[in-house]
C-alpha cells in the first residue's frame, strides 16, 4: 500500500486543463480542411477524383467541403498537383446542424449550445449512453480517450453511463447498418424526455466511406433527430470534448 501511495505521490496531478490540451494538439493533426480555390486551374478534377467520399465539390474557383463526409484522409492533398489544399490546425468542427458541415471557403461557426431551458434542466451534468452502431471502434476509442486521467470527462460534468434509462441522450459512432436500425430506435426511446443525441465520426454523419451500400442507412439522423454532428474519422479527442462542451454553453 505504501508504494502505491508513493508511486501516486511521484506522478502529481495527471488531468490536464482544457487549456493545455489545446496547446498540446500534435504535429501531425489534421483540422479543417483549407482549399485555395484562385491557385486551381480551371477544369482541373485531380482532388475531386481522389476524394473517396465526395466530400468535395466545385462551382468555379469556389470549393465546399463536406466536413460530414470528409475523411481527413488528405487523398485530395496528395493528389492536388498546384498544393492548393491543406489541413489547418482549427479542432472545433461540431455542428448543431447537418448543413452547418458544410464549408464553402471560410472555417464553420462552432456549435451553438441546447436552448436555455434544455441547459437549466441538465444543469452541469450530462449523462450519455453511448451506442456503437456498427462502428470499426476508432471513433468508439477516441470517446473512450475522454475517460482517461489526462482528458478526465467527468470533470466537466459529462459522464458515460450503461443504460439509456439512466441517461440524457446518447452519443451514436459507427454506419448504423440496418440491422441496428431497430436497436438503435429502441435505445433511443428508452432515454426520458427530453433527450439529446449526439453523432460521432464520418460514418455516424454520412455513412462516411460505406455511403451508397444498401446495408445501412445514410447517417445516424436517418433513424433518430440528432443534436450535434461532430465530424472525423475519426475525430480528435478535443474535437469532441469541445462540442459537447459548445452544446452545454461552457465553451
Amino acid at each position: 500500500m505504501l508504494k502505491i501511495l508513493m508511486e501516486r505521490f511521484r506522478q502529481g496531478h495527471q488531468t490536464k486543463s482544457l487549456e493545455v490540451l489545446r496547446e498540446g494538439l500534435p504535429d501531425r493533426f489534421r483540422g479543417m480542411p483549407v482549399v485555395d480555390g484562385s491557385r486551381c486551374p480551371e477544369g482541373c478534377r485531380f482532388c475531386l477524383d481522389a476524394c473517396p467520399t465526395g466530400a468535395l465539390a466545385r462551382n468555379g474557383s469556389m470549393f465546399r467541403v463536406d466536413l460530414g463526409k470528409c475523411l481527413f484522409c488528405t487523398a485530395c492533398q496528395v493528389a492536388c498537383p498546384e498544393g492548393v489544399i491543406s489541413y489547418s490546425r482549427e479542432h472545433r468542427l461540431a455542428s448543431r446542424t447537418r448543413e452547418g458541415l458544410v464549408a464553402q471557403g471560410a472555417i464553420p461557426a462552432k456549435a451553438a449550445a441546447l436552448q436555455d431551458r434544455m441547459r437549466r434542466l441538465l444543469g452541469r451534468s450530462l449523462k450519455l449512453r453511448q451506442v456503437s452502431a456498427g462502428g470499426c471502434n476508432a471513433c468508439e476509442a477516441d470517446v473512450n480517450v475522454l475517460g482517461t486521467l489526462a482528458w478526465d470527462l467527468g470533470s466537466y460534468g459529462i459522464q458515460m453511463v450503461a443504460s439509456p434509462r439512466h441517461a440524457d441522450g446518447l452519443l451514436i459512432t459507427g454506419p448504423v447498418p440496418e440491422n441496428m436500425r431497430l436497436a438503435l430506435r429502441k435505445t433511443y426511446d428508452a432515454v426520458p424526455d427530453p433527450k439529446i443525441v449526439i453523432a460521432v465520426g464520418a460514418c455516424a454523419l454520412s455513412g462516411g466511406a460505406y455511403a451508397g451500400s444498401k446495408e445501412k442507412c445514410e447517417g445516424a439522423d436517418a433513424v433518430v433527430p440528432v443534436d450535434l454532428y461532430i465530424p472525423g474519422c475519426p475525430p480528435h479527442p478535443l474535437t469532441i470534448l469541445e462540442g459537447l462542451l459548445g452544446l452545454l454553453g461552457r465553451s
